[in-house]
């Protein structure tokens, strides 16, 4: 686990620097088609290194995807869409945001029904009804909220309000990466020795420190004194929780729901992910338009640019402030939920 947990950190790292490359020398179109040779290498690999498995019998849970699947979308429509506008207009009251966070909100609860009935379910619910387990998948839920959004927002602090370029941006999330395979290295020793329950405390805290941290940043400021340090403690904390929390999801599942408890993490971090975005991109974006429209209107023609800066720098910490406070229930749930002991991690 702890290589894996270095390997999505390196991976990370290298696609960031890459992305970085081929906007600057190339098109920001080979960012998305990079993919496509990539994917190929990938599933041909998969077939000269990964053996056959054999095959059991089972019907899809079509149900329970279309209603998990448009539930979650038109969540993330909804609250993608809910933002103040840079004229002052409130959409939460449109009728497009209410219909989608209506329309989400009754498929999730179709989804929560069709999995207590499937015979086949795509959630399993005796997956969650173990503690330690449910605990992991929603601090991986959190996880995946809080920090998908904040990589976004980086990006376009540096870029819009420091002015860097894209191959720039990269290369100033080295830093996250290193610490993050740091600690994936130490987790993997410690988990042996002291079990999952401190690192994930530890963890959760270091996230939740960083990111509050984060939010402090000004259009003033620098890469040293700004960015530097909130990167590495967030990076630690991703560290520590990335290496146990495989170990807690998967501890004591039967071979046959092995694939399904494996996903479950996959799934909650890409999930949150697209909520968290959604989320802080609301908050960000309705706080940089209040604003810039309170200081456009005072400020002369020169330094409007200089006013919308600092609009911009007060909605994305915004963003990282609201990143922080999800972080910080990420800790409350490790506090609440995990008590596993090293013992029943031994034959994960």
């Amino acid at each position: 686990m702890g290589v894996y947990a270095a390997m999505s950190g390196a991976g990370g790292a290298a696609g960031l620097i890459a992305g970085g490359l081929l906007v600057t020398y190339a098109s920001w179109r080979w960012v998305l088609f990079v993919n496509v040779p990539i994917g190929i290498a990938v599933a041909l690999g998969a077939l000269v290194v990964l053996p056959g498995a054999g095959r059991r019998p089972g019907r899809l849970d079509l149900p329970g995807a279309i209603t998990g699947t448009g539930g979650v979308a038109a969540l993330v429509y909804g609250l993608s869409n809910a933002a103040t506008s840079p004229d002052g207009t409130s959409h939460w009251g449109d009728p497009k945001v209410v219909t989608a966070l209506t329309v989400g909100a009754v498929l999730l609860a179709a989804f929560a029904l069709v999995e207590t009935r499937s015979r086949e379910a795509l959630l399993p619910v005796r997956l969650l009804r173990q503690r330690d387990r449910l605990g992991a998948n929603l601090i991986m839920l959190g996880v995946g909220t809080a920090i998908f959004g904040v990589f976004f927002f980086v990006t376009l602090f540096v870029q819009d309000v420091w002015g860097y370029s894209a191959l720039r941006t990269g290369v100033a999330f080295l830093p996250l990466t290193a610490a993050l395979l740091a600690t994936s290295g130490a987790a993997a020793a410690l988990v042996p020795r002291i079990g999952a329950r401190p690192l994930l405390l530890a963890g959760g805290a270091a996230g939740a420190g960083g990111l509050y941290w984060l939010s402090r940043l000004t259009e003033h400021g620098t890469y040293a004194s700004g960015l530097l340090g909130p990167s590495l403690v967030t990076g630690a904390g991703l560290g520590l929780l990335f290496v146990p929390l495989p170990l807690v999801a998967l501890a004591r599942v039967g071979e046959g729901d092995s694939g399904v408890a494996a996903s479950l993490l996959n799934v909650g971090r890409q999930v949150g992910g697209s909520i968290g975005l959604a989320v802080l991109g609301t908050v960000a974006w309705t706080v940089v338009a209040d604003g810039a429209r309170g200081q456009a209107a005072a400020a002369r023609t020169a330094s409007r640019q200089a006013a919308y800066q600092h609009a911009l720098a007060a909605g994305f910490d915004r963003a990282f402030l609201t990143a922080a406070g999800i972080a910080l229930l990420v800790l409350v749930v490790a506090i609440a939920a995990i008590r596993v002991r090293r013992t029943d991690l031994s034959g994960s």
